[in-house]
């Protein structure tokens, strides 16, 4: 019965997603990519060939399973490499860049006959799934196909369908046909056994160690040094309108700290513009940067942000303040930077975990988030310990990917 519920559910999601991408443009390019998929995976792979394959919901569960594919890719150098995304968000942003995949596709929709025929393309000897992007037909046809199934840095919270009255179906499917789960933490490891997914330890968050590798890489950027002169750095990653609020409070009552804005969209670039006259483009951006009066530096580029937080002298993070949801804080925390950000997130254990050791604050409003960092600036024996709490944070968390292959090549 609820076999028969579930593949409703996935034809009732099919037709809502074609009729919601006729009014949303994100929806739209999600419905025509998956159209391409299956030629993709046809072009890109024979039948024979032996497939790693990593399936991402988005961007942020990319760069957690990216570490564990890497190593995959040393270990089984004579395997192909197939990434698959759910959210357009996701494959935008990594089929443009460089990356280690043969091909990078969306993930068909989950009817049988679709995941069957794409399954059918090539041979799958690995698959992994990343937190908690469950899909049971395909790891049903994978596990028919003889494929290894993980789910790396896996995240059950007490919400899930798995903890209700009818989600004893969803359990014997995962049972059936995942082989391991590697949770983040202690309590999603506690949740799932509770459940009957006993196939499972504690490795951690394979974030840390991709965000402990940002620390050894070229971080340079042009002017921005110079742009900092002597004064204290906020760097605002990743942000809406809510953090924009906070740039416009921290820049009217302390003029001497720069402050750098990196929004989530650049489209909000005018409307930063138009907040900050003042305000310096970074694709404007020159050597005279240094004798300019200007204390807001919007940036207009992508790619930069990671590199941005390493200037920083407090960081202030993006999504938290909505339903959004936070966007990495990480990033900032392993160059040892305060992270401040709004008290509205949820999934995002490390948040808890940084503000527990007072690396970084969550606010419920901007405008208390914004007296604080204005506070911070000016004091700078607080701004020291929380910057090195943020840093130990980081350091002293396992090396999840290394116990990730250990379990996995064993």
């Amino acid at each position: 019965m609820m076999a028969l519920l579930y593949n409703l559910f996935i034809n009732l999601l099919i037709f809502g997603m074609k009729v919601f991408s006729l009014f949303d443009d994100k929806t739209k390019r999600g419905v025509e990519g998956r159209k391409e998929a299956l030629d993709k995976v046809k072009s890109g792979f024979s039948e024979s060939d032996k497939v790693i394959w990593m399936h991402a919901s988005s961007l942020g569960e990319y760069e957690q399973g990216l570490p564990v594919l890497e190593r995959l890719k040393e270990h089984f150098s004579d395997h192909k490499i197939l990434v698959t995304f759910f959210s357009p968000s996701g494959y935008e942003h990594v089929v443009k860049r460089k990356n280690i995949a043969d091909v990078i596709c969306y993930l068909p929709f989950d009817k049988k006959s679709h995941v069957k025929e794409f399954v059918a393309r090539f041979n799958t000897q690995l698959f992994f799934t990343v937190k908690y992007d469950y899909w049971y037909n395909l790891l049903e046809e994978l596990k028919n196909k003889g494929a290894e199934t993980y789910v790396i840095s896996a995240l059950f919270y007490d919400r899930q369908s798995f903890f209700t009255s009818y989600g004893k179906w969803f359990v014997e499917q995962l049972q059936k046909n995942v082989d391991w789960f590697f949770h983040q933490t202690q309590m999603s490891y506690a949740l799932a056994k509770n459940v009957g997914l006993t196939q499972s330890s504690v490795t951690g968050d394979t974030r840390f160690d991709r965000v402990k590798q940002l620390r050894n890489h070229n971080n340079h950027v042009d002017f921005i040094k110079e742009f900092i002169g002597n004064d204290k750095a906020v760097v605002f990653g990743s942000s809406w309108q809510a953090e924009e609020k906070m740039v416009e409070e921290v820049s009217q009552l302390s003029p001497y700290a720069k402050l750098i804005v990196a929004p989530h969209d650049l489209k909000r670039v005018q409307n930063l513009k138009q907040m900050f006259p003042d305000a310096v483009l970074y694709s404007e951006i020159n050597s005279s940067i240094k004798d300019s009066d200007s204390t807001v530096l919007i940036i207009d580029s992508i790619g930069l942000l990671s590199k941005l937080y390493s200037y920083a002298d407090i960081a202030v993070v993006g999504g938290g303040f909505h339903d959004a949801g936070l966007h990495n804080i990480l990033e900032a925390a392993t160059f040892g930077v305060p992270v401040i950000f709004g008290n509205h997130y949820k999934k995002n254990p490390e948040a808890d975990e940084l503000v527990a050791v007072d690396g970084g604050r969550a606010f419920e409003n901007t405008g208390l988030a914004a007296d604080f960092i204005l506070f911070l600036i000016n004091n700078e024996e607080l701004l020291t310990s929380m910057s090195e709490n943020a840093e130990n944070f980081v350091s002293g968390k396992p090396e999840a990917t290394y116990l990730i292959l250990e379990k996995i090549l064993s």
